[in-house]
């Protein structure tokens, strides 16, 4: 083994660490990676030095990080609903803005796309760079993994926002890759066999049909042993890049393909969680830091004309991206327009790839792909930077989870009250005069002078995320409960108070097909007072300071991950894990998977801090 093989993966193991020793938020772990490289090569220290193993290393490296690529696009922002709309959902659709996250980045980066090329253009013109294509494919290049980051870090990735710069970020690096793809090969004398690289979306279109039933059946011959789900990742990844060569296109385009693949037939979690290990893990930090290796900083300097490259290059890398700003206004607040326009303007990853490509085509000299490698630094440390000093919420993404309950009476008015006001906006209504009279004083308590479905639906009750159907009339909550799933109306809760054992079945039957929660009061208080016996502490539980409250695990950073690791465990206690709709009794070394619902006990001041984590569905 080569000392230069176990710098580099020493350095590969300190980078991250020295990040969070420092708390550098600022600086993405690639771009730390670089500079670590700069430190450690030629630039600096001269302690690396490249060699086949470590060329190798790289290569695989870039390969394994344009397949992840792939991997993040989620094809769900592309797929139209077909499926008929309900009344509710029509109307909410009547009342969003009519220009969707697709269309917003189509257009926005189409027109950051002629900016790039109306810069390289001036380029030319003034002689400093007089390639316009390759230009053009660099300025029109956005880091898809950086802006990843920055949205999860924000927590914006389930807002219309969030994926509106993801579709732009997504395009900034399909659009480039494959203008690479056939710039590289009229270059290389191979125009005329362009239209081989078909065979290459053919081959992964084929591998699709014909494992498309590979992940659903996964358990049933995987081993830990054998990790099948691996196999195939990297037979795919070999197959298409191996292909892609063959055809006359770059490997990075196959390596990208087969990740699209690989997304599409959808793996696991887990699987997901394997790749990015053996990835970002292992192979990819290689292609970071030995690109830092290879530049030698001080010889760029020495030429006069890099330094003035340099900022040239950052500005336009920036100012391609801006003409982004008028397309994102369409939809959302100027201040953000601006910030997600100066965000797309952070690029580096596909940049290394189209400067490794084209100093292979010798269309690019070791100075010009210097500036552009260090213009791309810098706009990894200002786009992040001004984005999160620009951004501010928009208003649709504020909205709390509204709650309608119908029924006015002690204990729907106590359940109001317990929950939490900075998540739910809880309303009540009634049509007896008696108890609007009674509760009026809450405030957000209201009088209905009819309760017809149809005039329900008129007035916006029905306009809701939960309705609470909360009357002492089993027929009445019944009758109103499925009304409302019938105009769409995502959840509902009936309370039933019914003696009559098979008027109860009968209740139980229609609701349960119209996918209606039902609280049925008889089982819940045999259940509470078999649990009193049982374990008196649960009384207080339930009622005191300490309660007990559900939380979904939707967060993907915890997917996994042991219940003894969960933050505030030591505050919480977790009675049960219902996963899939079936309960499991939970112990310290129970791993927690995405889609759990968490059932616990704790504080009240404990329990939003928790959900703020588990729940949100960015990480």
């Amino acid at each position: 083994m080569d000392i230069s093989l176990m710098i580099t993966v020493i350095a590969a193991f300190a980078t991250p660490m020295i990040l969070s020793r420092f708390n550098i938020k600022l600086l993405p772990t690639s771009v730390a990676e670089i500079i670590v490289g700069i430190i450690i090569g030629k630039s600096c220290l001269n302690l690396v030095h490249i060699d086949s193993i470590l060329n190798s290393m790289s290569t695989f490296g870039v390969i394994l990080l344009l397949f992840l690529s792939g991997m993040e696009i989620d094809f769900s922002l592309f797929k139209k609903n077909n499926a008929p709309l309900t009344k509710l959902e029509q109307k909410q659709a009547d009342d969003t803005p009519k220009i969707t996250p697709v269309q917003v980045a189509v257009l926005s980066y189409a027109l950051s796309f002629v900016a790039a090329f109306a810069l390289a253009f001036l380029f030319k013109f003034t002689g400093l760079f007089t390639n316009v294509l390759l230009a053009t494919i660099l300025f029109s290049t956005i880091a898809l993994g950086v802006v990843i980051s920055v949205l999860k870090e924000n927590e914006l990735l389930s807002k219309p926002f969030g994926q509106t710069i993801l579709l732009i970020a997504v395009l900034g690096e399909v659009v480039p890759l494959l203008s690479l793809t056939i710039y590289s090969s009229v270059v290389a004398g191979r125009g005329s066999q362009i239209w081989l690289i078909g065979l290459l979306f053919i081959a992964g279109a084929m591998i699709f049909r014909h494992f498309r039933w590979f992940f659903p059946a996964l358990s049933k011959f995987n081993k830990s042993t054998t990790q099948i789900d691996m196999r195939l990742s990297f037979a795919v990844i070999i197959t298409l890049v191996v292909l892609a060569e063959h055809v006359g296109a770059e490997n990075i385009l196959g390596a990208f393909v087969a990740g699209i693949v690989i997304k599409l037939l959808s793996p696991s979690e887990s699987t997901q969680q394997k790749l990015d290990a053996i990835g970002y893990g292992f192979l990819i930090p290689f292609f970071f830091i030995l690109t830092g290796v290879k530049l030698d900083i001080p010889s760029l300097l020495a030429d006069p004309k890099t330094i003035v490259l340099i900022p040239l290059f950052f500005l336009a890398f920036v100012l391609a991206k801006l003409p982004a700003f008028f397309g994102l206004r369409l939809r959302f607040k100027r201040q953000n327009a601006l910030a997600g326009s100066i965000l797309s303007g952070t690029t580096i990853t596909l940049v290394l790839a189209v400067l490794t490509v084209a100093e292979d085509l010798k269309v690019i000299t070791s100075q010009q792909s210097g500036a552009f490698l260090i213009a791309g630094i810098l706009t990894c440390l200002f786009g992040p930077l001004c984005f999160n000093r620009l951004l501010s919420s928009e208003p649709e993404d504020m909205k709390k989870t509204t709650v309608h309950i119908i029924g006015a009476n002690l204990v729907t008015i106590n359940a109001a009250e317990r929950l939490n006001s900075d998540w739910y906006d809880v309303s009540i209504y009634t049509h007896k005069q008696e108890n609007y009279d009674t509760y009026r004083y809450k405030g957000n308590v209201s009088f209905l002078t009819s309760i017809d479905p149809k005039d329900l639906i008129d007035s916006s009750v029905f306009d809701t995320d939960i309705l609470v159907l909360g009357y002492t009339d089993p027929q009445m909550n019944v009758n109103l409960a499925l009304k409302a799933k019938e105009y769409g109306v995502k959840r509902v809760i009936c309370e039933l108070e019914n003696t009559d054992p098979q008027s109860m079945s009968e209740m139980d039957h229609k609701l349960a097909s119209a996918d209606v929660e039902t609280l049925n009061i008889f089982d819940t208080n045999v259940g509470l007072m078999s649990s009193v016996i049982e374990t008196p502490s649960t009384l207080q539980m339930i009622t005191g300071n300490s309660r007990l409250y559900e939380v979904v695990v939707n967060n993907a950073r915890f997917d996994g991950i042991e219940v003894s690791q969960i933050p505030f465990v030591e505050n919480i206690t977790i009675s049960r894990i219902f996963r899939n709709g079936r309960a499991i009794s939970p112990h310290g070394s129970t791993q927690i998977q995405l889609g759990d619902h968490i059932l616990f006990s704790c504080d009240k001041d404990v329990m939003p801090r928790l959900r703020a984590v588990l729940s949100k569905m960015n990480e």
